[in-house]
């Protein structure tokens, strides 16, 4: 059965935007995570443009901690596959979108052409691109669509991200979800969310909102999760995404969050 020494607990520090580095990662650490999941991105305190110079010093400064920079969410520019090998993070998080006026199969055939680009990249650098299956409209949604650009790639080069409340609200489920992808696994994302009706009773067409929450009380059953991978002897990274709609009381809910991941993964 996996059991928590091989498991790594990150957290993606997208909340705490404005944090100096040593304050974020002092607050990572306080919380109980191994690593973090850090966003390469425009406003944030590693920017596209800085990263060859920022992204290593993070490293060494988490090293200090004991911890680790499980992977970035940022884009496929050279530059950051360049960031990344020096700093030492194995792997860079995107996601697929869908072109609408392209439709669906000649948009699978583009980003499987995309994907093929990326390699030789991957190769030189020694990276992995992990693709995370996301709810939005343009977004590739389930782990059925997420495994099709998957299953001719090198899993050496690229991996599922899969996320369980993403997966909550479309409704597969771990055992099916999970299973689609795990020749190609590389990271668990553990979030939850829930659909709330926000339209009057009697409207002409009902409207539902997208609303995150903490672990217990969303679509995504966390133990359902935990359990599989215990059964499949998983051993890797579990990226707690810290996304919730009352951002007030996200250090609050992250540190229930991860204890009640802990507990599980402890049974």
């Amino acid at each position: 059965m996996t059991n928590q020494s091989s498991i790594q607990y990150s957290v993606f520090t997208k909340p705490w935007r404005t944090l100096p580095m040593e304050q974020l990662i002092e607050k990572a650490h306080g919380f109980g995570f191994d690593g973090i999941e850090l966003p390469i991105r425009d406003g944030f305190q590693v920017e596209p443009h800085n990263a060859a110079k920022q992204l290593p010093e993070w490293s060494r400064q988490m090293a200090d901690y004991g911890m680790h920079i499980y992977s970035v969410a940022s884009s496929t520019d050279e530059a950051i596959f360049a960031a990344c090998a020096e700093a030492g993070v194995p792997v860079i998080r995107i996601m697929l979108d869908i072109d609408f006026e392209a439709g669906y199969w000649a948009s699978e055939r583009n980003n499987r052409m995309y994907l093929e680009s990326l390699q030789p990249l991957c190769e030189k650098y020694g990276m992995k691109i992990g693709i995370q299956q996301h709810v939005g409209t343009h977004r590739v949604k389930t782990s059925a669509a997420l495994y099709r650009f998957l299953e001719h790639t090198d899993p050496r080069y690229f991996g599922a991200i899969w996320d369980a409340g993403h997966d909550g609200v479309r409704g597969e489920g771990p055992i099916i979800g999970l299973d689609m992808v795990w020749s190609h696994l590389c990271m668990v994302n553990l979030k939850n969310a829930y659909y709330k009706r926000i339209s009057e009773s009697g409207a002409e067409q009902a409207a539902w909102q997208l609303c995150f929450t903490t672990g217990r009380d969303g679509m995504a059953s966390w133990p359902a999760v935990t359990e599989y991978l215990r059964k499949r002897r998983y051993e890797g990274v579990v990226c707690l995404t810290a996304e919730y709609d009352d951002e007030a009381e996200v250090d609050r809910y992250i540190r229930e969050d991860l204890a009640y991941a802990k507990s599980l993964f402890h049974i």
